[in-house]
């Protein structure tokens, strides 16, 4: 907004001197008004001059602070504050150009108000970022103008700040309130029993009868002279991996956000929820490549690491590859683990492109893919066709509903878990079937 100037004349001027221009033509008919006229004009000029040593004697009449945070919540409203302070010695009149980031593509971004003598006012906006990145405000612009308003001064602050945008941590922070956990959020499980079972060792301890044989160590027994056996017990910690396909299916636009963002918040949160329940969170991305791996593990900094490698991660628009995918969960994920795949298959055909690869990981891991409804095409099907076009659409748009449901049961034919789901509810329909398979002992 290079184009602002350091001073404008406000409009109520000009309007007053449109208004003596009258008077002057009038006076042609009604001499009497040209007294009048010339009265007026000369009022006009002192109040302009008086306006001006008003508004422009002095320095530092106006300070303000715009306040941000340290960084924005992707799709989420994030507050704005802006700490105006009024150091003249009488109301001030305000209009507030702030140069936002240009992704918000505003162009008439202007707020109004007024302070009083000696006072200080906090003035809060909102913006809603549809796109993770680096997001930098131009200046702060204040315009101060008197009760006059003939004239305003432009004052300038807060020059050239970035603020970088970063996957959903709002929505993280409002599933912690929640107090998420098993009984609150599922109705109707049963626990179990395991088939199998995963263990960990513990300690080495001396033998006692009705010990396993097999869990003699023979190199302690050898060392203490007497036979010494392995302690293990059930393994707490289970790896939970979120693979996000950053192809071109998933840059698929819905309310603002692609697919690969809605995505990207969800395994956020899950991530959170699966440290909560004491088990290990990791993620990768793929399409071309297998990129922004972060290991499953459950230290403390680990949300911070997925939070950084969630931030980095973005589309190339190629077709994804999952037999590279398969190739890396093979030579890199030893352990069974949870892994939740976001991607999407519009059609069945898609589905049967990618199937051996799919069938291949769940021979090893248990397997959840996600992926979207299309809501448009919901919203096709409820509505009344009235036309043979709308007929003709509304039949097509069944026809690809009736795939996504096929495709969900292709892929439990072959014990492949799936999600198919609304971008909306992608978060917690994901939380609930971690929890679900939580209780059910499947992992």
């Amino acid at each position: 907004m290079k184009f602002l100037k350091p001073f404008y004349i406000q409009p109520r001027f000009f309007y007053a001197g449109i208004g003596i221009v009258v008077l002057f033509a009038l006076s042609y008919f009604i001499p009497f008004l040209f007294n009048i006229a010339q009265l007026t004009i000369l009022i006009l000029i002192l109040l302009f001059f008086l306006d001006l040593l008003i508004v422009f004697i002095g320095k530092n009449k106006i300070e303000a602070i715009r306040v941000l945070p340290d960084k924005f919540s992707n799709g989420d409203k994030n507050l704005i504050e802006l700490n105006i302070s009024n150091n003249y010695p009488i109301t001030i009149h305000l209009e507030i150009i702030d140069e936002i980031p240009e992704q918000f593509q505003v162009r008439d971004f202007k707020i109004k108000d007024t302070i009083s003598s000696r006072k200080t006012k906090t003035v809060q906006y909102i913006l809603k970022p549809t796109e993770r990145g680096e997001y930098h405000f131009g200046s702060l612009n204040v315009y101060a103008s008197s009760i006059l308003n003939f004239v305003a001064k432009r004052f300038m602050f807060e020059k050239g700040v970035m603020v970088p945008t970063y996957p959903s941590f709002k929505q993280l922070k409002k599933f912690e309130l929640l107090n998420i956990n098993q009984n609150s959020l599922e109705y109707g499980l049963k626990k179990v029993r395991r088939l199998g079972h995963s263990m960990e060792f513990e300690q080495i301890k001396d033998y006692v009868l009705g010990d396993d044989l097999r869990t003699i160590n023979w190199k302690a027994t050898a060392k203490r002279n007497q036979l010494m056996v392995n302690q293990f017990q059930d393994e707490k910690s289970q790896p939970v991996y979120s693979i996000i396909d950053k192809g071109r299916i998933m840059k698929m636009p819905f309310n603002g956000l692609s697919l690969l963002d809605y995505a990207i918040n969800a395994t956020l949160v899950i991530s959170n929820v699966v440290l909560k329940k004491h088990d290990k969170a990791g993620m990768f991305s793929f399409s071309k490549r297998i990129e922004n791996i972060v290991v499953a593990e459950k230290r403390s900094s680990q949300m911070q690491l997925i939070l950084e490698s969630l931030y980095n991660v973005k589309t190339d628009f190629f077709e994804s590859d999952f037999g590279r995918l398969y190739g890396n969960i093979k030579r890199h994920i030893t352990h069974r683990s949870l892994i939740f795949m976001y991607t999407n298959f519009e059609t069945l055909d898609s589905l049967e492109r990618q199937l051996p690869y799919l069938k291949a990981i769940s021979k090893s891991h248990l397997l959840v893919v996600i992926f979207f409804k299309n809501t448009e095409l919901t919203n096709l099907i409820k509505n009344n066709a009235e036309t043979v076009q709308q007929v003709y659409d509304k039949v097509i748009a069944e026809k690809f509903a009736f795939e996504k449901r096929l495709i969900v049961n292709e892929l439990k034919k072959y014990g492949i878990y799936s999600i198919l789901t609304t971008p909306e509810n992608l978060t917690i329909d994901t939380i609930n079937k971690y929890l679900e398979i939580k209780a059910r002992g499947l992992l």
